[in-house]
């Protein structure tokens, strides 16, 4: 006797979360850092594992690999959820960048998840990822600071799914970029008050 359809689409839906998560999850910055003999990314500058903190720590070429590899999991994640189907696509997605923000291995303390929402953007709805990194370069380029980019360009992307009517994709990037903005808090607090470091100082 095979199981209801229910309970097939219900385990469908768990393990496209699951692996999303664990895609998610792999702190590459970390690795990387750790490859490179620079130690642990956690104990360096802000202390955060992507890649603005890996630029501050080991260079240019190192950042970008960990930028291009946080970006891919959570491409990927969303891509591997799309064989099933749209909605599993966006559970996997999902995952994926809670898994960057709360990483198991790491304790649950892990990313910002900048690089990790563009890859579910871009797996999901090209075209605004490809804006969300114009608009980030733009205001990174205007300003220097890599977290006030990241913010505009994350409000701007959601403000765009919702005004072209993409709606089920707006809902899940409202949750993402609300825990982004939760993630950036202690940024945002320093850009008030001015002391938020640029883009190429040493630490925050």
């Amino acid at each position: 006797m095979s199981p209801p359809a229910d309970w097939c689409d219900a385990f469908i839906y768990l393990l496209s979360f699951a692996g999303g998560y664990l895609l998610g999850s792999i702190p590459f910055g970390l690795i990387l850092a750790k490859l490179a003999g620079l130690g642990d990314l956690r104990q360096i500058g802000s202390g955060n594992i992507g890649a603005t903190n890996v630029l501050r720590a080991g260079g240019k070429p190192l950042a970008a690999l960990t930028l291009l590899l946080d970006v891919a999991k959570g491409t990927v994640a969303v891509l591997l959820g799309a064989l099933w189907s749209q909605d599993t696509a966006l559970v996997a997605g999902l995952g994926a960048f809670l898994g960057h923000l709360f990483p198991v291995w790491l304790g649950f303390r892990g990313g910002k998840g900048v690089a990790t929402y563009v890859g579910v953007l871009l797996g999901l709805y090209w075209p605004a990822a490809i804006a969300f990194g114009i608009l980030w370069l733009l205001v990174a380029y205007r300003t220097r600071y890599s977290s006030l980019a990241a913010l505009v360009a994350s409000a701007a992307s959601l403000a765009a799914l919702a005004l072209t009517g993409q709606w089920r994709l707006a809902a899940l990037f409202l949750v993402l970029t609300v825990l982004l903005y939760i993630r950036h808090a202690d940024n945002i607090r320093r850009l008030v008050k001015g002391e938020e470091a640029r883009i190429g100082e040493s630490k925050l």
